[in-house]
C-alpha cells in the first residue's frame, strides 16, 4: 500500500505500517527515550517508506518546541463569557498549563472560514497540541488535527465511539440522578429541556433522563421532551413549548443550569411556583444555580478538574510520557447531585 495514494501520509498509516499504536509513533517522532530500539527502527522504516515527514518531527529533531497549547471553543464570544461552564473549564486548563510552564492560546472558531484559517495556523506548527471544547457531532476539526500530527484532547466527545482522546463527565448518570431525585420527591409528570441533538452530551443526558423514567416505572411521553441549545433563551423557548403541550407537568430536568434559569423565568411568568407547582433540576452546579431564586438543585460535574485533566493528558502525550498509552485515552469523571430549594 502506498501511503501517498490518498494525499499526505497520516500518523495512523505510519502506525499500521510499523505494526504499533499511534501513540508509539508520536513518541518516536518526538524523540522519547521510552521506546525500544526495535520499535524505533520499525517506525523509522515506516516513516521512510511512506514519506511521512511532518513539521512536528523536524521541530523535535531540532530540539525545540513552542511551549504553547491552543484551547479551541467553537462558540461566539457572547456565549463564551455568559456561561460559567466555559469560564470554569478555562480556569482549570490555565492552572494546569501554568504549572507546566505552558502558554495558553484561547481560540474561538465560529465559521468554516475561521476553521480553515486555524488549520493553516496549526499546519505551521505554532502550537505543541490542541484542546477542544463544545464540539458538535459533525465537526471535522479533531480528525484534521490528528492528521496534522498534533496531539489533541477533547472536552466531551462526538459519539460513543469517539476515536480522539477525551475527558468527559458521567452525563447519563447525571440524567438518571436528576430523575430519581424528582421521583423521590413525588413528581410523576417529569419534563426535560435537552441540549442540541447533534451534541453527544445532550443525547447522553436525555438518555439518562429516559433511563431514570424507566427505572421508576414511568412511561415515556415525547410531549414532555423539548429541545434547547444550552443558552438561557433556548431554555425559555423550550419551557414555553412544554407548558403549551403539557400544562400538567410537575417537574423539569434541564440539561444545564443556564437553560434551567431560562425555564425558571417562563414558569414565573406563567404563575407556576418553584418548587410547589413545578420542581426544577439543572446540570453543572454553577454560580447560576446558587444565585437563582430559589437556589437550584443541580447535578455537579467537576468542570475545573476536567480542564486540568485534559491539559495533563495532552502534556503527557506531547512529552512522550511513559504514562501515555498507545491508544487514545478516555476519562469519564463522576457527577454528584447537589440538593437545594428548587426541589
Amino acid at each position: 500500500m502506498n501511503g501517498r495514494q490518498n494525499g499526505r501520509p497520516t500518523l495512523e498509516q505510519v502506525a499500521a505500517r510499523a505494526g504499533v499504536g499511534r501513540g508509539t509513533v508520536s513518541r518516536v517522532i518526538n524523540g522519547s527515550p521510552r521506546v525500544s530500539e526495535q520499535t524505533r527502527t520499525a517506525v523509522a522504516r515506516a516513516v521512510a517508506e511512506l514519506g511521512y515527514v511532518p513539521n512536528q518531527a523536524a521541530r523535535a529533531l531540532a530540539g525545540s518546541r513552542t511551549d504553547a497549547i491552543a484551547l479551541v471553543i467553537p462558540e461566539a464570544e457572547a456565549r463564551l463569557f455568559a456561561e460559567p461552564y466555559f469560564l470554569d473549564l478555562i480556569r482549570g486548563v490555565s492552572a494546569e498549563l501554568a504549572d507546566a510552564d505552558k502558554q495558553l492560546l484561547l481560540t474561538l472558531v465560529r465559521s468554516e472560514q475561521e476553521r480553515q484559517r486555524f488549520e493553516q495556523y496549526l499546519a505551521a506548527q505554532r502550537v505543541d497540541g490542541v484542546l477542544l471544547a463544545s464540539v458538535h457531532g459533525d465537526d471535522p476539526l479533531p480528525d484534521r488535527i490528528r492528521e496534522l500530527g498534533l496531539p489533541v484532547v477533547m472536552n466531551g466527545r462526538r459519539s460513543e465511539a469517539e476515536p480522539v482522546a477525551y475527558v468527559d463527565s458521567d452525563n447519563i448518570g447525571a440524567g438518571r440522578a436528576a430523575v430519581a431525585h424528582l421521583v423521590a420527591r413525588g413528581r410523576s409528570r417529569i419534563a426535560t429541556v435537552t441540549g442540541p441533538p447533534d451534541m453527544y452530551v445532550a443525547r447522553a443526558r436525555l438518555g439518562g433522563y429516559r433511563a431514570g423514567l424507566a427505572e421508576a416505572g414511568i412511561a415515556p411521553d415525547e410531549a414532555l421532551v423539548s429541545v434547547g441549545d444550552f443558552t438561557e433563551e433556548g431554555g425559555r423557548r423550550a419551557m414555553r413549548l412544554l407548558l403549551d403541550r403539557s400544562p400538567d407537568l410537575d417537574a423539569v430536568f434541564a440539561a444545564s443550569d443556564v437553560m434551567a434559569a431560562g425555564a425558571r423565568g417562563v414558569l414565573r411568568e406563567a404563575g407556576r411556583r418553584v418548587p410547589e407547582d413545578v420542581a426544577l433540576v439543572g446540570v453543572d452546579d454553577s454560580a447560576v444555580a446558587r444565585l437563582m431564586d430559589p437556589p437550584l438543585t443541580s447535578v455537579r460535574q467537576p468542570i475545573e478538574e476536567m480542564g486540568r485533566t485534559m491539559a495533563r493528558m495532552l502534556i503527557q502525550e506531547i512529552h512522550g510520557s511513559p504514562e501515555a498509552p498507545e491508544e487514545p485515552r478516555r476519562r469519564v469523571l463522576p457527577t454528584e447531585l447537589i440538593v437545594r430549594e428548587s426541589c
